[in-house]
């Protein structure tokens, strides 16, 4: 889904088709994003720069919505691109690949996401390269989801920020 420290920034779930790419949040993790929430989170918004407008910005910054999180479930298929050079020939893949996502751990407090080349080679998403396009393939072969688990994850993330 998302790792643990994604949790605290917004988030939705992927749609087929879509395009991704690999984005580091501002909690430092490295996650997926859809690229027009980044263009819109990096254009400055529209504005006359009279004087006042000035002063008024810099004691009252307009407010942007952060970039969401996209979640992926496991067990969905992407087509992962621009795989770093590093990466192929640590993992044996290509420039461009199709994985299955996975979850390498169900531990608290540590990266779970990952994903599977056909080779049965694993990588975190920790390790890929921020800007790394990811295309969302299928998710109709995603597994099924324990979402109790999931909640009672999410409550004792939610218990260790206090």
């Amino acid at each position: 889904m998302c790792d643990y420290s994604l949790m605290t920034v917004p988030n939705r779930l992927a749609q087929e088709g879509e395009e991704l790419v690999a984005h580091r949040f501002p909690t430092g993790s490295l996650g997926l994003a859809c690229p027009a929430d980044l263009k819109r989170a990096a254009a400055p918004p529209p504005s006359r720069h009279t004087f006042w407008r000035a002063v008024k910005e810099f004691f009252n910054p307009p407010k942007l919505a952060p970039v969401a999180a996209v979640c992926i479930p496991p067990g969905a298929r992407l087509r992962l691109e621009d795989i770093p050079v590093r990466l192929q020939h640590e993992f044996s893949v290509g420039p461009a690949e199709d994985v299955t996502f996975t979850q390498i751990t169900a531990a608290v407090n540590s990266y779970r996401d990952a994903v599977r080349f056909a080779n049965g080679r694993e990588v975190r998403l920790q390790e890929l390269r921020e800007g790394q396009r990811v295309r969302v393939l299928d998710l109709s072969v995603a597994e099924d989801l324990d979402l109790e688990r999931l909640r009672v994850e999410r409550a004792e993330f939610t218990y260790h920020l206090r």
